[in-house]
């Protein structure tokens, strides 16, 4: 099955290619897209009376943050200190916007379900950033100053990639440290276990500039693909490309 919805701003597809064997492909697809309109619906900082909103204007509830956005924020707090404060979520006169990590996060969990209703072969694609399971699927990456082309294609299996770039939102990811638009590179591709660490990570060093590359690169699990601002192309030892 082949199912395209417009949820965060953005299409989101599912091809499920297998299921076990009794188990419902399309009930586990409705609760996989189910929980992706409950995330945007709760974490949009776009949506007045979503969570993240009412707690920026310091609405919380008397409890505190639920489970979910505390533990979103507890990795939008993980990865702000490891990026050296690159990564920020509350920049200077803007408010509260978890999105980089929310997305990643959502569509992992969204995953999941998938793999709790039984699926075992599928592909989620959230607007370029993509979720793998049970064969290798090859995913272009897009040509940062070319709509028609891609720039690499990836072979992945039971994984997911994530990139990071201007071409479409224009100087949308900032560098926490300076506050200014973040510039030096023109894409940044990660490969990981999972989206929520892949998208972050992409995020991340995206904002800390040429240095992010390498940041990226050393980081467990993770294999990147970069385009600099000097059209300059850098790609990690294991970077899974796909075979001609």
């Amino acid at each position: 099955m082949h199912r395209v919805e417009h949820i965060m701003g953005l299409p989101i597809s599912l091809r499920i290619e297998d299921a076990a064997p009794g188990r419902d492909a399309v009930a586990a697809a409705d609760r996989a897209f189910a929980w992706l309109r409950e995330a945007d619906a709760r974490f949009s900082p776009f949506l007045p009376d979503s969570e993240v909103s009412r707690l920026d204007r310091g609405e919380q509830a008397a409890g505190g943050p639920s489970a979910d956005l505390a533990e979103i924020l507890d990795l939008c707090e993980r990865y702000r200190v490891e990026s050296g404060g690159a990564f920020q979520v509350r920049l200077p006169g803007r408010g509260l916007d978890p999105c980089a990590v929310v997305k990643g996060w959502a569509v992992q969990r969204a995953a999941e379900l998938l793999r709790a209703g039984g699926v075992t072969t599928f592909c989620l694609n959230a607007g370029g950033d993509v979720v793998t399971a049970g064969r290798p699927w090859r995913v272009g990456v897009r040509h940062p100053e070319r709509d028609d082309r891609v720039c690499v294609v990836v072979e992945v299996a039971d994984g997911a990639v994530a990139t990071s770039g201007r071409y479409e939102r224009g100087d949308h990811i900032f560098d926490g440290r300076t506050g200014r638009a973040a510039t030096g590179l023109l894409s940044l591709t990660v490969v990981a276990s999972s989206l929520t660490e892949a998208d972050a990570v992409a995020t991340a060093a995206f904002a800390m500039g040429g240095e992010g590359v390498a940041w990226a690169a050393a980081r467990a699990g993770c294999e990147v693909f970069a385009v600099d601002a000097g059209r300059g192309v850098w790609r990690s030892h294991g970077f899974p490309v796909a075979a001609d």
